[in-house]
């Protein structure tokens, strides 16, 4: 699980804050995050204890990001207006780390440093079979594992039944299908990982290098041998899909026309798809859509509506005591 906080100085006490969106400029002070993991709500007094001994930590501090796994590791990255003084710093960072028992990054702006891991290992269970991802810090991951787990299974059941009552929960395995499955925002591979057993092949496509090279670690050690990332846009894919279009992106994926692509997950920002890819997604008899953001959901479901309609629905509280909703929808072709 993550969570990121500011770090709010007053004087000679600091402390994490967050911010109410009517009222920016005044930090609440969060001593505690109980919606968070076991291991975030341990280090967060233990942080604030921390920087408290030391200046050299806190002088310029404005940020901390917890990342934490189901097993209990974690790793603090903290986030300065100003370079941090290396040597110095990076003493005392360490003998904060092995105190803590976590890996520490420190950030500003073009440095990085590290002590210990700038991942972690996060295992999670689906379906009765425990899939193992790294996780890298400053790159996408989902902040829940718990509820992660249940989406990954919602999204399996749904790739391959239009039946509500084979839902989330079930230990077995869904059925194997035939043909394959076209992947857009993969990111780490989250739910590539997940899907590739599901499929006789997976084409998973993201714009972001770091993940694509996270992707790709993460199918390696769930030995995932029928996935393959390619980092190309959506609108790009179109392009090589349709138009034939080259990419040196391309070179180590199999030949597209090798693929039976009849089903496409998607899992947009909060933004949506948007209509161009709304459009490019309605070629395919099954969508199965995660959404961050019902309102975008509901927009590509309207652009969508002459072609597909929806066959089962799910919602999963990723942010527990926020209005944010994490939802999945399937979406059928008409007629098919």
């Amino acid at each position: 699980m993550r969570a990121e906080f500011r770090v709010w100085h007053d004087g000679d006490r600091s402390y994490l804050a967050m911010f109410d969106s009517d009222d920016p400029k005044t930090p609440i002070e969060v001593p505690s995050f109980p919606m968070g993991s076991e291991k975030i709500n341990e280090l967060m007094p233990a942080f604030i204890e921390e920087i408290g001994r030391s200046e050299v930590i806190r002088r310029k501090l404005f940020q901390v990001n917890f990342l934490t796994t189901m097993k209990g590791d974690a790793l603090i990255s903290m986030l300065y207006h100003k370079p941090v003084k290396t040597d110095e710093w990076e003493r005392e960072a360490e003998e904060m780390r092995q105190r803590l028992g976590v890996s520490i990054i420190g950030r500003s702006r073009k440095q990085k440093v590290v002590l210990g891991n700038d991942y972690v290992m996060e295992e999670i269970e689906v379906d009765g079979r425990v899939l193992t991802y790294k996780q890298l810090e400053g790159g996408f991951t989902q902040p829940n594992a718990g509820i992660s787990a249940k989406m990954l299974e919602w999204a399996r059941s749904a790739a391959v039944s239009d039946a509500v009552s084979d839902a989330v929960g079930e230990a077995a395995a869904p059925a194997r299908r035939n043909d394959d499955l076209l992947e857009l925002y993969c990111g780490n591979g989250n739910f590539t990982i997940a899907m590739a057993p599901v499929f006789r092949a997976v084409l998973a496509t993201e714009v972001s290098k770091v993940s694509v090279a996270a992707a790709r670690l993460n199918a390696d050690a769930n030995e995932a041998g029928n996935v393959a990332f390619a980092r190309l846009s959506s609108e790009e894919l179109t392009l090589a899909l349709d138009a034939g279009k080259r990419f040196s992106r391309l070179d180590d994926v199999p030949p597209l026309e090798s693929y039976d692509l009849r089903t496409v997950l998607v899992d947009p920002p909060r933004a949506g798809m948007g209509e161009e890819v709304s459009e490019f997604v309605s070629r395919f008899d099954r969508i199965v859509y995660i959404s961050c953001n019902p309102e975008t959901l509901a927009a590509d479901v309207r652009t969508l509506r002459d072609t597909h309609e929806v066959a089962r629905f799910a919602a999963f509280d990723q942010f527990p005591y926020t209005p944010h909703l994490e939802c999945g929808a399937l979406l059928i072709a008409k007629g098919r």
